[in-house]
Formats: structure tokens, sequence, C-alpha cells
């Protein structure tokens, strides 16, 4: 039997609950046809709410705390090992279209970046780009979201191609000359959007791949609904702010819980007791200042992002039924991480370890093997993507990735590979630095050097309101957690190689 290809498609920073399939308030009949014809997982998490860590925790099988990549303004250094190294062993052809960002925007002499200034915007460069790129033997990145600045590398080169000699004009200083207080409508002409240049250079990708007869591993690395918030027509129009439903803090709920979080309710709080290594820091700032009127419509925007980028998915999903390629393609769809929109009183991410964070929606299809039509609720961690697709496609795992094999869990003949995630935050050396355990029913959240925490019944209490940190009642199964959170962090230390003696 001939080995299967691998179709990682992600989004970036969606939270778990927009797929229209499952959330009526939202169009995405693609991901929809997802869920239909595959397996949705509904206990997914990131191993770290945002992209470098988590990223590298995809294609390494590794945690943060592991791979090195432990925050943003980090990389994922060179001599680490990576999946698609495997796959490339076993003869398949590797790529990734769309973000990588495994480099940080800044490069030294000590950590040069591929993905800073100012090589990002060396086009010249780009177009004679031909080495492998962590494990990938084939790229085509760029770095911007949206209308930012970093705008460049081959989605620029893609652009001018397509004839769009004004594409600055749709970019932000110092690069473009777009306004920058236009919010929510993005002019640039969907033809030319980035969701567009994925979707074409996929299938361009899928098309080589079926002439050659080639097994493939390929990411397709879409951009949205990562703010800021702009789509172009029709999709910023095709939500009404007025109709949705917009979250919202609960009175009182962070009372019980961290210092941060009240701090981000204030008007003017003051985070320099977090500030340690001058860089920025996410979330830590006042999220109370959006009116209503501007939190309704960036739910609007957002949505229109989602439904904007699945139909572009739409159309990878289309090429490779077109090709003959689908049934022995397995497909997964997720996500980087999740994001804030009102929950909690919270906007955008950082240290704040809700469900709507560190959750993702989670598809895996695979016709034949992985069932339709299901649901299942088997944790899953994007940590157990690397060793699950090498035992899918018959590979051996590396005993070093920490990742579990899903793959039991994926065809339907387990219930279950793990009993609980573990998603780590560690945005400073120590100022803010935390480890979240969580299982079936509970989670708990620990700080480096810090006595408070979070225990939550996600049971009773799934909306996350009521911190049992410090509640007497619940002092026991604190004790418990906190040693099964002990257990969870021994068992997932690296093996450098197998043991194969005595002594």
């Amino acid at each position: 039997m001939k080995k299967p290809n691998i179709l990682l498609i992600t989004s970036d920073q969606q939270h778990w609950n927009t797929i229209g399939a499952f959330n009526p308030e939202l169009s995405t009949p693609n991901l929809d046809r997802l869920v239909q014809e595959g397996t949705t997982f509904t206990r997914a998490y990131c191993p770290n709410p945002t992209c470098t860590p988590t990223r590298s925790s995809i294609i390494t099988g590794q945690y943060p705390s592991q791979h090195g990549a432990w925050t943003l303004g980090t990389k994922l250094l060179e001599d680490r090992h990576t999946v698609g190294e495997d796959f490339k062993k076993a003869d398949y052809r590797t790529a990734l279209i769309g973000k990588a960002h495994f480099q940080p925007l800044k490069s030294t002499e000590e950590y040069p970046s591929l993905e800073a200034y100012p090589i990002l915007q060396d086009l010249d460069y780009w177009k004679a780009f031909d080495q492998p790129f962590y494990g990938f033997d084939h790229v085509e990145l760029a770095r911007n979201h949206t209308n930012e600045a970093h705008v460049g590398q081959h989605y620029a080169l893609w652009m001018e191609e397509k004839g769009l000699t004004n594409w600055r004009d749709y970019f932000l200083a110092p690069t473009g000359t777009m306004d920058p207080n236009q919010l929510h409508h993005w002019a640039i002409p969907e033809e030319f959007h980035y969701n567009t240049w994925i979707a074409e250079r996929t299938n361009a990708l899928l098309e080589q791949y079926k002439e050659s007869d080639d097994g493939f591993f390929l990411w397709s690395s879409f951009f949205d609904p990562h703010p800021d918030y702009l789509v172009p027509s029709p999709w910023d129009t095709m939500y009404d702010p007025e109709k949705l439903t917009i979250p919202t803090v609960t009175p009182g709920e962070h009372e019980k819980n961290p210092p941060h979080f009240q701090l981000t309710q204030e008007e003017n709080p003051d985070f320099s007791y977090l500030q340690e290594s001058g860089y920025g820091v996410h979330g830590y700032h006042s999220h109370s200042r959006l009116p209503e009127s501007e939190r309704k419509q960036l739910v609007a925007t957002y949505y229109g992002m989602i439904s904007c980028m699945d139909a572009h998915i739409g159309r990878i999903l289309d090429r490779l039924d077109e090709l003959g390629l689908a049934e022995n393609t397995i497909v997964v769809f997720t996500t980087d991480h999740g994001h804030f929109f009102g929950q909690h009183g919270l906007q955008y991410k950082g240290g704040f370890h809700y469900e709507d964070l560190i959750k993702l929606p989670f598809i895996v299809r695979y016709p034949g093997q992985v069932p339709a039509g299901k649901t299942s609720s088997a944790i899953q961690s994007l940590v157990d993507l690397a060793p699950t697709f090498l035992s899918m496609a018959g590979l051996p795992i590396p005993c070093f990735m920490t990742g579990v094999d899903q793959s039991s869990v994926w065809t339907g003949q387990a219930e279950r590979a793990r009993d609980h995630a573990i998603c780590e935050f560690r945005h400073e050396k120590t100022t803010i630095h935390q480890k979240t355990y969580v299982n079936d029913r509970y989670k708990l959240t620990v700080y480096y050097n810090q006595t408070y925490g979070e225990l939550f019944d996600l049971q009773e209490d799934p909306g996350e309101i009521r911190n049992l940190w410090d509640d007497p009642d619940f002092k026991d199964l604190k004790s418990r957690l906190m040693l099964s959170y002990i257990w969870a962090e021994l068992g997932k230390e690296p093996i450098a190689m197998p043991r194969i003696w005595h002594a």
C-alpha cells in the first residue's frame, strides 16, 4: 500500500469555536466539509499560545522548553531535528507555503534570521532562494499579518509577477503608503490577497507531486484571522456586528485571579514589575479601552477573515479531489493558538491560559482510515503532530520527540493516547513564566516563584469564572493536581537515545 501524503493546513490565532458546523453565527462551508468527512477533536491544545514556540513544536515534536524557541523574538536553532528531515529520508517531498515564523524580525551575528530586515525585503534574494529550511526542501514565505510593513519575501514577488506593481499602496509605512487609520476594510483586491497566493501555490505543488507521483508532506500556513482586523470586500461586510454574540467580562471574575488579570481591566495599569528584557510583551496592557461599537465590529471582521480563508481552503480541497489525491492524503486543519475577542474582558493573547487562548479547532480527514462525521474529546496537542504524522506514514519516530503518537486515536482504534496536555508560556526569563496542566476535568496553572495560581473545574465551571486556587474546600484537589502536573513534567522529558545495554 502506498504511504499516505500529509497536508497540514493551519490558520493563525483562531478561536476554537469559529467553525460554522458548531457555531451557526459563522459560515465556513469548507471547514464544515472537513468536519463531515473527518473527525473533529474538541480537546486540542497548543504547547504555547504564541507563534514561534508553537510552530517550532509542530515541526520538532518537542515542547518550547525543549526545542529552545521559548518565546517570540527567539529562533528555532538550525541544528534542531525536524519532522521534515524524517520525511525527506523516506523520499517524501516537503514544502511550506505561507507563514513560518521560526525566526525573529531582527537578525544578529550570533543569531542570524532569514525572516528579518533587511533580507526580508530583498526580493532578488528570495527570487533566487533555493535551499532547505528546517526540513522543508521547498518554501515560499511571507511574514506580514494583513497590511503590516513586514511584507516581502515570496509573497511580494508573487504580487509583482501577477501585475500588482503598486502593491505597496496596500501596506503600512515605511514599506508602503496605506493610511494607518483605515480599519476593517482592506482595499487590496482579493485576487492579490495572501489567501489567494497560498491556495494558488499550494495547488501548483499538488499538481507537481501528482505528475511526478511523489509522496508529500506539505504545510499550507495561512496568516488569518490574526489581527490586525482587515479583510477585502465582500468579506468585510459579511457579518452584521449587531447580530453577533459579543463576549464580555463577568463582573468580579478576576478578584481571585493572579494580579495581572485584574490589571488588564484598569484604564492605566502599571505592568513595569513584569518588564525584564526591555522587549514588548503580549497582553500586559489595558484591555478596557475599546468602545462597545468597536468591539462588535472587530468580531464581525474577525469572522469575515475566517470565512475568506475558508473559501481558499476550499480551493485546496477541491484541487486535491480533482487530482485524485484526496483518498491517500491525510488532511489536518488546526491553528497555532487561540484568541480573545472579549472573553474575560481580554483581547488578542497573553499570559491568560483560558480555553479561549489555548484550545484549538482541530480536524483530521483520511478517507477510509479516520472515521467520518465524528467528534472526539480525546486530548490532543500540537506537539503530537510530528510523531503522529510519522506513525501514520509507517515511519519510525525519533526517541527524542516528546509528543504522543495519536495514530490509533485518529483512526478510531483507541479512545485516547494522553490524559492531559501541558501549555507553556515564558515571555520573560523569570517574571513571565507559567505552565498549565489540563486533564479531562481540571485545569491548573502555576507561576515561577509565585504562590498564586489558577485552578478551574471545567466540568462545573466551563466558562472559567471561579478560580479555586485559594479555596480551602479544594485544597486536597489542588495537591493532587500539583502531583499530577509534576508527573506530567517528568513524563515529557526528552530521551536522546534508547538504552542499548545493561551498563
